[in-house]
């Protein structure tokens, strides 16, 4: 059963990664904190990347005490977001220096990032030394009113060490409950605590200067744009892989949140997908090879050492230790995935045809063509489809592009020709101002019947060209959530040089050189596209979203492009949203929704869980006895027999409940009911 989930966003990510680098294997060996001092190498990157992004980069970039404040401000996110390590009387000492960052990037010479990240270090060494000393004795998780506050953006820094130690306090016992509210002894959750904090101890004499340059490079790529980056070598190899899906691995994608490997996405027909346990926003917090009698805990590793222990060859076997989503442990499971290659196969389009049983449209057929992505060819895959559809006699049919992130330009422009004869598909200016349109020229309509297009807030990009085309057009009703609002082109380029004679290799940037916009004029930009029939979603745009990115590009608009739409159909849009807001006032499936919704909603602002265990477990066998009803609920309306617990393998015929999905298909049929859908698909 698909359901709706609120995810952080992954693309402000690349900076904090090397500040995951806290865990690795025991050792008895003296520990000693690395003297961190800048490569040469680095110096070079350094000016090389800033004569980039003044030459090329979209965005006119100024590197100016402005720019140096916005990148001293990011540089201490990316080493202590949550506030958990330095003080106070540190950041006053950093910020002597917040406008010397610009001079730092122009010359080449970053020693005072290298100083902050080196205090860093010491602090955190300190904080886990502390952590330690809390382990001796068992805590009280009877304690009322005792809360863990685990959002703490906005917080101020610590200025005591009697509140810094409150804070941790807080968060060793926080973990210490999970362990418990996991059935884990006193001893046992000592043991695992014991290991992680002295494990991240130990890796903190394991950074390396790169981690160090890594951070620095990514606050001032962020700062001067959201999908502005820098690429240490060993990513850029990494980036490289995914490119060639040479990547043998579980396909998914992954990035640390507050020390928890966190499962972003997964790669549609991947192995985590076919899994049917993997899903995002939930923490990988123990990895097991085949046969191995224990996990390794990996909560609060580095994300490439997570990815290295992760992945392997083709056909083996690695079993994930996974608490399933949330700030809370309300439920760990062990999954077990065969490693697999990431083929392009697995992430080809589908159709399906939904064929209702009874109410007003029984006996009666829509197609559904699913895109996970706009991969090469994928017009081609689409034909086939739509063929295979046209024979089976679907009387209108549904793009289903939720959760499609995007992919090739021109396969968005081939898609939308598809469905109209000729005309401009999407404009595209350039950092120089030159406006591109793209078109599809062929003249040829493959299908010319009623058409929808279902979107969700994580739709974007190539996505949303396909959906804005359609919408432009009047070829398609559009429906679902805002979609994402990722409206610029990326480019990617190494760093280094057939001259290069240095020891480490540079690494690459990816950065901002163009920018779409819909043939109407307006851009994708931070606005996507806004469905003319819209879901209820627990997902504000406001809160989540390009427009959510700090230092996003801004909303403009350019010339409109010279197209002829089709008939106008907002009066029969008007009368769809009526039916459909009828409909699932009377829905189960959408009540649920609503609930949650409404549940979401008064829960957003909190920004603490509770340490007392008898209110954590009220809660879990809150939760479970909620999900048992609707499970059963469920069971009930499919003639199936119910169940006495959720233990064990839910019936398949729960998983193929997609309330979204089965309303697009009665959107479609009132659309093609009311006649007013466009055959006519000149342009």
């Amino acid at each position: 059963m698909k359901q709706f989930s609120v995810r952080v966003s992954v693309l402000a990510v690349s900076a904090l990664l090397c500040i995951g680098a806290l865990q690795a294997e025991p050792t008895s060996e003296v520990f000693t904190l690395p003297e961190l001092n800048q490569e040469k190498q680095h110096s070079i990157a350094a000016k090389r990347i800033s004569d980039l992004f003044t030459r090329a980069h979209y965005k006119k970039v100024k590197i100016d005490d402005a720019l140096s404040e916005k990148m001293f401000q990011r540089y201490l996110d990316a080493l202590d977001n949550s506030k958990h390590f330095f003080m106070a009387s540190d950041i006053d000492a950093f910020a002597v220096n917040k406008d010397k960052f610009d001079e730092a990037i122009r010359i080449g010479n970053l020693d005072i990032a290298y100083d902050m990240y080196s205090l860093n270090l010491e602090r955190r060494k300190e904080r886990f030394e502390y952590a330690l000393t809390l382990l001796d004795e068992p805590f009280d998780f009877s304690k009322e009113g005792d809360k863990f506050y685990y959002d703490r953006e906005e917080a101020n820094w610590p200025v005591t060490e009697a509140e810094i130690q409150e804070l941790w306090r807080q968060r060793v016992k926080y973990d210490a409950l999970n362990l418990q509210l996991a059935d884990k002894t006193w001893e046992e959750t000592q043991e695992v605590l014991k290991k992680r904090y002295s494990l991240a101890i130990k890796r903190l004499g394991q950074t390396k200067s790169e981690d160090v340059f890594q951070a620095v490079m990514n606050s001032f790529a962020r700062s001067i744009e959201a999908h502005t980056s820098y690429l240490s070598p060993q990513r850029t190899e990494r980036f490289q892989q995914d490119m060639n899906l040479s990547l043998e691995g579980i396909g998914a994608m992954l990035r640390i949140e507050e020390e928890h490997t966190t499962i972003i996405s997964v790669v549609p027909g991947g192995p985590a997908d076919k899994s049917g346990a993997i899903k995002p926003s939930d923490k990988i917090i123990g990895v097991a090879q085949k046969d191995d009698t224990s996990f390794t805990d990996v909560v609060g590793w580095r994300l490439d050492d997570v990815v290295d222990l992760i992945k392997g060859p083709k056909g083996s076997e690695v079993t994930l230790q996974v608490q399933k989503g949330g700030t809370d442990t309300k439920n760990i499971v062990e999954v077990a995935i065969v490693r697999d290659k990431i083929k392009l196969e697995d992430r080809e389009a589908k159709s399906k045809i939904i064929n209702p049983l009874e109410g007003p449209n029984a006996g009666k057929k829509i197609g559904v063509i699913e895109i996970p992505s706009f991969y090469h060819q994928l017009h081609v895959d689409v034909i086939a489809l739509l063929d295979e559809l046209k024979a089976e006699n679907v009387e209108g049919i549904i793009v289903d592009l939720r959760g499609n992130g995007g992919g090739s330009l021109p396969e968005s422009v081939a898609l939308s020709g598809l469905f109209i004869d000729k005309g401009p598909v999407v404009q595209i200016r350039h950092e120089s101002g030159h406006i591109e349109v793209n078109r599809d020229k062929d003249g040829i309509v493959q299908y010319d019947g009623p058409l929808t297009v279902l979107v969700d807030r994580f739709s974007a990009s190539a996505s949303e060209i396909f959906a804005a085309a359609m919408q432009d057009f009047n070829r398609a009703i559009i429906i679902g959530e805002q979609t994402f609002g990722k409206g610029t082109v990326q480019q990617h380029r190494s760093l280094g040089r057939v001259y290069d004679f240095f020891d480490n290799k540079l690494g690459a940037v990816q950065y901002t050189m163009a920018k779409f916009y819909r043939i109407s004029g307006g851009s994708t930009q931070h606005k996507g596209v806004l469905p003319d029939i819209l879901y209820p979603s627990a997902i504000d745009p406001e809160e989540w979203g390009e427009s959510r990115e700090e230092n996003a590009l801004p909303w403009d608009s350019i010339q409109r492009a010279n197209y002829s739409t089709l008939p106008d159909t907002r009066n029969t849009i008007d009368v769809l949203t009526a039916k459909h807001a009828a409909r699932t006032m009377k829905d189960p499936e959408f009540q649920y929704i609503f609930k949650d919704i409404e549940q979401y909603n008064l829960d957003k602002d909190r920004k603490y869980i509770s340490l007392v265990k008898a209110e954590r477990l009220a809660e879990r066998k809150e939760n479970e006895v909620k999900r048992l009803e609707r499970t059963n609920e469920r069971l009930s309306r499919l003639g199936l027999p119910l169940l006495e617990s959720l233990d064990g393998d839910l019936p398949e015929a729960l998983e193929e409940i997609d309330p979204f999905l089965t309303e697009a298909a009665n959107i479609t049929f009132d659309m093609i009911e009311s006649g007013s859908y466009a055959f006519n698909t000149r342009s």
